[in-house]
């Protein structure tokens, strides 16, 4: 088994609340820039341990999302051993395949791989996610009539295979990045959080 990991998705993204990337539909303004954050609360990679650590895709989306050809800065959390970052990385660049390979296959080119000390936490249903200096953001879920969090389910695309999204708001969403040429300070736009699990 190449990998299994389990934790928490903060996802927030330049397009308007509900994101139509997640029903396959073009990205509000023709494209997304979006922050995809993922929180291992426990996790081994061919048998090292990354369990506690976060890694994070910012991503220019040059069209519907299905077609790919993302450019993404990938952020490492900087807590991380050398043994950890390159585990993390086979996973996040495709190496290993799995779900994770899946979804990965939309990058079409990393210019970048940074490390980053990272906040990335949730308290009832409310997130924030802070990468060094470079992105912060805040999330807030939508809540049904009887007071639980609005979910997706079976989407045609999604950072989180075989999980339901929690569809939030953001806020506050701030992304500064000179490799991608980004500087974003929004507020009020989307958000997703939801849990994972990954297996290869």
């Amino acid at each position: 088994m190449a990998y299994t990991l389990e934790g928490q998705l903060l996802e927030v993204c330049t397009c308007n609340t509900l994101c139509p990337c997640w029903v396959g539909d073009d990205p509000d303004g023709g494209s997304c820039d979006g922050t995809l954050a993922w929180k291992i609360t426990e996790g081994n990679i061919n048998g090292v341990d990354v369990s506690g650590l976060t890694l994070c895709v910012l991503a220019h989306i040059p069209g519907n999302i299905l077609q790919g050809n993302w450019r993404a800065v990938v952020f490492v959390d900087d807590r991380a051993n050398p043994a950890q970052k390159q585990a993390l990385l086979d996973v996040w660049t495709g190496k290993l395949g799995g779900p994770v390979g899946d979804l990965v296959q939309l990058v079409g080119e990393v210019v970048a791989v940074k490390d980053a000390k990272f906040t990335a936490e949730v308290t009832d249903g409310k997130g924030k996610l802070v990468v060094g200096d470079e992105i912060h953001a805040e999330l807030e879920p939508f809540l049904g009539a009887g007071g639980k969090p609005t979910t997706l389910h079976d989407t045609i695309f999604t950072t989180i295979p075989g999980s339901p999204a929690y569809v939030s708001k953001s806020p506050r969403y701030r992304a500064k990045n000179t490799e991608l040429g980004l500087d974003i300070d929004l507020a009020g736009h989307n958000a997703v959080q939801g849990s994972f699990r990954f297996v290869a």
